[in-house]
């Protein structure tokens, strides 16, 4: 029986400047950084307030999981901004996106007003584009 999502992958372009990206203008934590002997970087962080959902920072190289062609290929996407996506949750979606903003942190679009909530849009340094919203009462 599954009993939860421990990890999940957002690929990225380089490694080192992804953890900078989420762990000092986002404020996640590092959780894990380590090199295989083979050369693979298991790197992965998480929010404070949810330590046991790993994100894992995953470089885009040939390898075990992509050859050569695939990886160029995943690249080409992820600079597009066609891979990554994901939603956040904020207590207060203006205050975070004027702390987002101010540490650099690209907005596709800002706090906007929805059915659900409060929604501001913004990318990671590898073309990822994240939702940052505030749910509105009751809809937690």
């Amino acid at each position: 029986m599954i009993t939860h999502l421990s990890h999940a992958t957002i690929y990225v372009l380089d490694q080192e400047e992804a953890k900078n990206f989420y762990v000092d203008k986002l404020g996640f934590e590092l959780k894990t950084d380590f090199t295989m002997d083979t050369g693979f970087r298991w790197l992965t962080v998480s929010t404070k307030d949810q330590p046991d959902v790993e994100i894992v920072l995953m470089a885009i190289q040939p390898g075990f999981m992509f050859d050569e062609e695939t990886a160029n290929q995943i690249k080409g996407l992820a600079q597009k901004g066609a891979l990554g996506s994901g939603v956040f949750r904020t207590t207060d979606c203006h205050a975070t996106y004027e702390e987002l903003k101010a540490k650099g942190v690209e907005f596709i679009a800002p706090p906007e007003d929805k059915f659900y909530g409060i929604e501001a849009v913004f990318k990671d340094n590898s073309g990822n584009w994240f939702s940052l919203t505030q749910p509105k009462e009751g809809n937690d």
